[in-house]
């Protein structure tokens, strides 16, 4: 993967630690500090509040926010200033067992600047704002349309979520006695005129800020006697018209999947075409494999180009070492699964665990020390859940046969 992908797959990885920490009471500390902000600022303000949490009732809940604040203190030390991108500390009793006290410090450098400098005190560690971080930068409208019923959502990254969903109130090609043909096609013409005018509002609801730009596709030329009225707000970009089969969510699927060169480099157009190019190389018995065990073989012997996993993949990779000659053997199991160590396969003496860690992260580190690529794929789309469900999670482009 590329530096930029790997740095937010490792904070998404942090903060998935530090949102399942809950505190007892409220003494979980969060200190957030922006690019070049000066620490013994930060620590005057700390050393304040040590000062005023003599006045919490609690005294378990006391002893622990100063034991945090201490631990934080003596961390800043490490520092002159924020680093260039600011940082995040989150200290405080993590324990889940009240007659226990387990006082933890986590340090987050984000791979984009802090705009914030804060100090929280709560029950849970406050993310909001390296949260925010993660999001994609660009979101893209998308509207299809036909004479009859129209479709708006928004793509952001490979999220797409539906907007609105209208029909028009045209009056059927049916003729009324008494009316002129010339009187019901002005009607019918004035039905079309104030449906288009709908939908511009709409788009000017969503779309005049927030978005890149939007995509407009659509049977038929309707789409196109709608641009050409330009009912919406001068400042929508339309970045390009596709034609399509449907005007509803079908619609908006196939609109995402003909605007590959419209919006190129968008996640989720990215992330179809790798796993349809995977699918498609498996199901023909070519360059490609999946399952944990078959992908990893193929990484440790450097037969594989590039690894893809799921960012949901939920399993642990948990290493056993025999004390008596030194053997040694990784079992995957379910996030949370315990399970009882395995007899060594040579003296048959009891193993002892030795590592665990995440399997997505264990295959990863395998990859990048083999030379290969890394594609992590969402859950979030079709294909990534498809990818998660049919194979496991974890496959490879291979290099041969």
């Amino acid at each position: 993967m590329d530096d930029e992908t790997k740095k937010k797959y490792e904070l998404k990885k942090q903060l998935e630690v530090l949102r399942s920490m809950k505190g007892t009471g409220t003494e979980l500390i969060s200190v957030y500090m922006p690019p070049g902000y000066a620490v013994h600022e930060v620590a005057n303000k700390l050393r304040e509040e040590a000062g005023q949490a003599s006045n919490i009732k609690s005294k378990s809940t006391r002893k622990n926010v100063t034991d945090a604040l201490e631990r934080i203190l003596q961390h800043l030390k490490l520092y002159r200033q924020a680093p260039e991108k600011g940082m995040a500390i989150f200290c405080g009793n993590v324990s889940d067992n009240p007659a226990r006290t387990d006082i933890e410090l986590y340090t987050v450098f984000p791979h984009e600047a802090i705009n914030v400098q804060m100090y929280r005190c709560d029950s849970r560690f406050f993310l909001e704002p390296l949260e925010r971080i993660l999001d994609v930068k660009d979101s893209y409208g998308l509207l299809v349309m036909d004479g009859r019923e129209a479709t708006l959502a928004t793509l952001r990254g490979t999220n797409v979520h539906i907007l609105n969903r209208m029909n028009s109130t045209a009056h059927a090609k049916i003729r009324k006695g008494g009316q002129s043909a010339n009187r019901y096609a002005r009607l019918i013409e004035e039905s079309i005129e104030l449906y288009y005018k709908r939908i511009g509002e709409r788009l000017d609801q969503y779309f005049v800020t927030g978005v890149k730009g939007v995509i407009v596709g659509g049977p038929g030329p309707a789409k196109d006697d709608f641009l050409k009225m330009k009912p919406f707000n001068y400042q929508i970009k339309i970045m390009g018209v596709v034609d399509t089969g449907y005007t509803d969510e079908y619609g908006i699927r196939e609109l995402m999947a003909k605007s590959g060169d419209i919006i190129a480099g968008q996640e989720a157009v990215k992330e179809r075409a790798l796993v349809e190019r995977f699918i498609k190389e498996v199901v023909s018995g070519g360059l490609a494999t999946y399952g944990e065990a078959a992908v990893r073989d193929a990484l440790s012997i450097k037969k594989a180009e590039m690894l893809l996993v799921s960012e949901d993949l939920q399993y642990q990779r948990v290493g056993y070492t025999c004390p008596s000659c030194g053997f040694q053997k990784g079992v995957n199991l379910k996030k949370g699964e315990e399970r009882a160590a395995p007899a060594c396969e040579k003296c048959n003496a009891n193993m002892k665990e030795s590592s665990r860690e995440n399997l997505a992260d264990n295959l990863i580190a395998l990859a990048e020390s083999t030379g290969a690529k890394i594609e992590v794929i969402s859950s979030n789309t079709a294909e990534g859940s498809q990818f998660l469900q049919m194979f496991y999670g974890v496959g490879a482009f291979l290099r041969y046969k």
